[in-house]
């Protein structure tokens, strides 16, 4: 009998795997926050009636709560507005950009690997981020968790915890709602442990590593270290899909 409850313990820890219910509502949040976070252009701003509905009939949940409050706040801002302030923290500022390699290995040689790593996996998984971004611009890494599903296609995600909590930080801030969709996203990932929290600590006291080198094979994509950012080309956003269903890239000004 010990035996045997020493084998059932381990079993009873253990996360049951997402139904398709689940998973489907999981990959909608994704999406939704993959168009949030994407620049507020004029196709996006225009369908903010249709996000708002769509946020209203998802379940109840910590992320869930977190999407209705931005969206409220989205719906009532006037376009320019949001543009701005979207450049004001996104593009502008140190912490807050969407670019999340960036807080792992900084400006270094180590970071275009990690560019080129994110871009085959894409590839292996047979999606083309066909967007004008680095493979590494959030709502692109949003649109891949969506598609390939919790395990893999979260993958990159959780290997930028640490990032993203820095991003969620910053932009509190400053008061940003954004920092709510941050946090809804943070919301569906594992709790951070007591190592994320001091590195998170660590990384806003000192920032990313630097090296004077530039980030071959990335160097020619418009990229440039935060605080002096040039916008990529422009890509048409991904439509909107109908409410009932799942729901990818900006267009700047």
């Amino acid at each position: 009998m010990s035996a045997l409850r020493t084998r059932i313990r381990p079993a009873a820890g253990r996360r049951a795997r997402p139904g398709p219910e689940e998973t489907a509502q999981r990959g909608l949040l994704l999406r939704l926050l993959s168009l949030l976070l994407q620049y507020p252009d004029a196709e996006l701003t225009a369908e903010r009636a249709a996000l708002a509905d769509v946020v209203d009939a998802l379940p109840p949940s910590p992320a869930a709560e977190e999407l209705a409050s931005f969206v409220t706040w989205f719906a009532d801002q006037p376009a320019e507005a949001l543009e701005s302030h979207y450049v004001e923290v996104f593009d502008l500022r140190r912490k807050s950009s969407l670019y999340l390699t960036y807080y792992l290995h900084g400006d270094t040689r180590r970071r275009g690997m990690a560019l080129l790593t994110l871009a085959q996996t894409y590839r292996a998984a047979g999606w083309n981020a066909d967007s004008g971004e680095l493979p590494d611009h959030l709502p692109v890494v949003l649109e891949f968790a969506a598609l390939a599903g919790p395990r893999a296609g979260e993958a990159p995600l959780r290997r930028h915890r640490r990032g993203l909590e820095l991003i969620r930080h910053a932009l509190s801030d400053v008061r940003s709602p954004y920092a709510g969709l941050v946090a809804a996203l943070i919301s569906l990932l594992p709790p951070a442990g007591d190592a994320d929290l001091a590195a998170v600590a660590k990384l806003a006291a000192e920032g990313p590593p630097a090296e004077d080198v530039g980030l071959d094979p990335y160097s020619g994509t418009g990229f440039a270290p935060p605080g002096t950012f040039v916008p990529p080309s422009p890509a048409q956003p991904t439509l909107l899909p109908p409410p009932a269903g799942p729901m990818d890239s900006e267009t700047r000004r």
